[in-house]
C-alpha cells in the first residue's frame, strides 16, 4: 500500500510539472512582436546567435502600429520593435507601462509619387497623403517644411498638425490615412509622405525613389520596447547585444541602401 502512494504522488508531481511546463512560458524564449521590413528581417538575422545561447527567439509580425503596443502591455509579448520614442511618447497609457530599453536604427522619413519625379513637379492644390498618427503626421509637415513647401507656426513641434500650417504657397490639400495605407494611397493622390518601413515593404528604394527624404539626423530612433522594470532582463540584454552587433550593421547597409541607417 506505501508502495503504491509512493507511486501515486510521483506521477501527481510528474503531471504537475508537465502541466505547468505547458501552461507557462519557459525562460529561455523571448517573444517579439515587430513590422515585417525592417524590424522583423533584422529579428530573424540574430535567431541563430541567440539560439546558441540557449533563447529562443519567436518573432510576431504586426502590420498598424497600434497593437504591438497592447500587445506588450498584456503580457502576450516580451517587446516590442517597430516605433521611435515620440510615437510611444503620444499615450499616457503607453509611457505609464513601457520603456525603451536601447534604439537601433533610423528609417529616413520620405514623399513619394508615381506621377512626378521632381518636388517642384508637384502642381497647385497637389493633394498630399500623411500618416494619422499624431507624431508621424507631425513628422510627415516638418519634412515637407525643411523642404520649403508649407512653413508651421512657431512652436508647432514634433506633433503638428494641418492646423499649424501658416503658409502653403502651392496650396496643397492633405489627406491623413493611417501609415501602413500610405503606399496603396499612391494611385489616389498626388504624392504621400511614407514611414520607412512601409515604404521599404512596398519596394522603394527611399534613396533613389523618394522626392525628398530626412536627412541622418532624424531625431526617430527605432527602439526595442518592454514593460517597465525588464529593461536589464537578461534575455532582453542579450537581443541588445546581439542587435547591436557588426553583423546587423554589415546587413543594414547592404541590404537597405540608405533607407535604413544604423546608430551604432
Amino acid at each position: 500500500m506505501k508502495k503504491l502512494f509512493l507511486v501515486l504522488l510521483a506521477v501527481s508531481a510528474l503531471l504537475t510539472v508537465a502541466v505547468g511546463c505547458k501552461s507557462g512560458k519557459s525562460g529561455s524564449d523571448l517573444t517579439v512582436g515587430a513590422t515585417p521590413v525592417p524590424h522583423a528581417e533584422l529579428l530573424n538575422l540574430v535567431k541563430e546567435d541567440l539560439a546558441k545561447q540557449g533563447i529562443t527567439l519567436k518573432v510576431v509580425e504586426f502590420t498598424d502600429y497600434v497593437q504591438p503596443n497592447s500587445a506588450l502591455i498584456s503580457g502576450d509579448i516580451d517587446a516590442n520593435f517597430f516605433q521611435h520614442i515620440p510615437y510611444l511618447n503620444s499615450n499616457d497609457n503607453w509611457t505609464d507601462k513601457l520603456v525603451s530599453a536601447f534604439g537601433v536604427h533610423v528609417e529616413p522619413f520620405g514623399l513619394y509619387s508615381e506621377k512626378f519625379y521632381k518636388i517642384d513637379d508637384l502642381p497647385n492644390g497637389a493633394s498630399i497623403a500623411i500618416p494619422n498618427d499624431p507624431t508621424n503626421g507631425g513628422r510627415a509637415l516638418l519634412l515637407l517644411q525643411s523642404k520649403g513647401l508649407i512653413t508651421l507656426r512657431d512652436g508647432a513641434g514634433l506633433n503638428a498638425t494641418s492646423r499649424d500650417i501658416t503658409g502653403n504657397p502651392k496650396n496643397l490639400r492633405f489627406r491623413e490615412l493611417e501609415a501602413a495605407l500610405l503606399p496603396r494611397s499612391l494611385n489616389d493622390v498626388d504624392a504621400a509622405a511614407i514611414n520607412g518601413n512601409f515604404a521599404l515593404q512596398a519596394g522603394f528604394n527611399p534613396l533613389s525613389d523618394a522626392l525628398v527624404i530626412e536627412g541622418a539626423e532624424s531625431p526617430y530612433v527605432n527602439i526595442v520596447v518592454v514593460q517597465k522594470g525588464r529593461e536589464q532582463d537578461k534575455n532582453i540584454i542579450a537581443l541588445k547585444n546581439a542587435l547591436l552587433s557588426q553583423k546587423v550593421k554589415d546587413y543594414i547597409i547592404n541590404t537597405y541602401s540608405g533607407g535604413v541607417v544604423s546608430i551604432f
